[in-house]
């Protein structure tokens, strides 16, 4: 498959082209996490969600910060993943009640956005220090430790209450 005629030609490139990537990511979740948050029934759930949007919000900032650092637009390009995992997370939304069962759907796609961002992070981590950007590099650690928090949290949420409940449900049915 011949490469586009704006494909990266050096690591350099492709850093920049992944940072824009993960700030459109960024940027949308911004927009997408309060309405995940809106449709949780538990409260506890409801509650992480809308303190990651402040994470999420300080994340972008510090990926602002990054491109300064380089000198670069902070301008995102389309990531067709994060839309991807959005568009998953709002059917979910739409094909399950309210209550439990629900929420282990949002805790589902929720997770999914993690694990992209955890991935994401990782490889941006390793491109800063072969690129010898070391104050990058720990930007982007401190942004990946948040993502490692946020989805063990997610992790303790599921496994103490609300997939028992959704599974509750499902037996009394």
């Amino acid at each position: 498959m011949p490469a586009k005629s704006s494909a990266a030609e050096g690591l350099k490139e492709l850093f920049i082209d992944e940072l824009k990537d993960i700030i459109y990511a960024e940027r949308a979740l911004v927009k997408a996490l309060p309405k995940m948050a809106n449709n949780a029934f538990d409260a506890k759930l409801k509650s992480a969600i809308e303190e990651h949007v402040a994470v999420t919000e300080r994340q972008v900032e510090r990926l602002t910060q990054i491109f300064e650092i380089l000198g670069e637009s902070n301008r995102g390009k389309k990531c067709d993943a994060m839309e991807g995992l959005i568009k998953e997370g709002e059917s979910i939304l739409e094909d399950t009640e309210p209550g439990p069962v629900r929420d282990a759907g949002i805790i589902s796609a929720s997770q999914k956005i993690e694990h992209y961002e955890i991935a994401s992070y990782g490889t941006l981590i390793a491109f800063a220090k072969i690129l010898g950007e070391e104050e990058i590099a720990a930007l982007l650690l401190e942004t990946l430790e948040e993502e490692k928090d946020a989805d063990n949290i997610l992790t303790d949420a599921a496994y103490n209450s609300i997939n028992l409940e959704a599974a509750e449900e499902d037996q009394a049915q």
